[in-house]
């Protein structure tokens, strides 16, 4: 994604380019005392998989100092996505499944966007299947590993035809083995299982989200395994 400022007519014209093969949510703001926008800001706009979409004419009034100060927050994957009940196929290349943390752990998916999360264990360099047919949106690889950092956890997102998108977090270095816009078929190997970003030790973090308005949801989801149904525990609720 890109924010793309232009002159206009009397204003300036701030666009969102979207190069990702899937839709995704914009929200255009402003840091700056006298800059408005028509929309006002912060504007909100979906931008299509490879298309661009003018987000708001900026307007510059005499009492702001120091530029626009625009900036452009982005969540992938479409509001109007409505998931569908699916069996997810085990995403790894292991005899049997073994969980770290399941749904609502306490350590990392006590949040929204991960609540629905489930960490498998898995040995560095173990192969990892797409649980669905889907279209690569996204791949994040560095070229260092680097455990215990957050926002360094290598990952690929898949978008399924029903705007449900499926992480695969953690991933090796250099560990994908799909690019963006690739549609891959249940079963084929995506990529290489590592130990990168937040993490105490290797596994495979694996979420079903969806755009639920400039925030991503994890929901709940079925799920496969060598040895048949897989259970997870619902997150306990306050019963307050």
């Amino acid at each position: 994604m890109r924010l793309r400022v232009e002159a206009g007519d009397g204003a300036w014209l701030a666009w969102a380019d979207n190069t990702l093969p899937g839709p995704v949510e914009v929200m255009l703001r402003s840091s700056r005392d006298g800059v408005a926008g028509e929309p006002a800001l912060p504007a909100r706009a979906t931008v299509p998989a490879d298309t661009s979409v003018l987000v708001a004419r900026v307007h510059q009034g005499a009492t702001s100092r120091g530029g626009l100060g625009l900036r452009l927050d982005i969540v992938p994957g479409s509001v109007n996505a409505r998931p569908r009940d699916y069996e997810y196929l085990f995403p790894l290349q292991l005899p049997e499944p073994r969980v770290e943390q399941a749904w609502g752990g306490s350590y990392s998916h006590a949040d929204a966007e991960n609540r629905y999360a489930v960490d498998f264990a898995a040995p560095p360099g173990t192969a990892v299947f797409a649980a669905r047919d889907g279209v690569v949106l996204q791949v994040e690889m560095s070229t260092v590993e680097t455990p215990g950092h957050h926002g360094d956890a290598n990952l690929i997102r898949i978008l399924h035809d029903d705007g449900g998108m499926a992480v695969y977090a953690h991933l090796a270095s250099d560990g994908a083995l799909a690019r963006p816009g690739q549609r891959v078929r249940r079963g084929q190997p995506i990529g290489v299982s590592g130990n990168s970003g937040a993490s105490t030790g290797p596994h495979l973090h694996f979420a079903v989200q969806a755009n639920r308005g400039m925030h991503l949801q994890s929901i709940p989801f079925r799920m496969f395994g060598p040895g048949g149904i897989l259970r997870f525990s619902e997150p306990a609720t306050d019963a307050h």
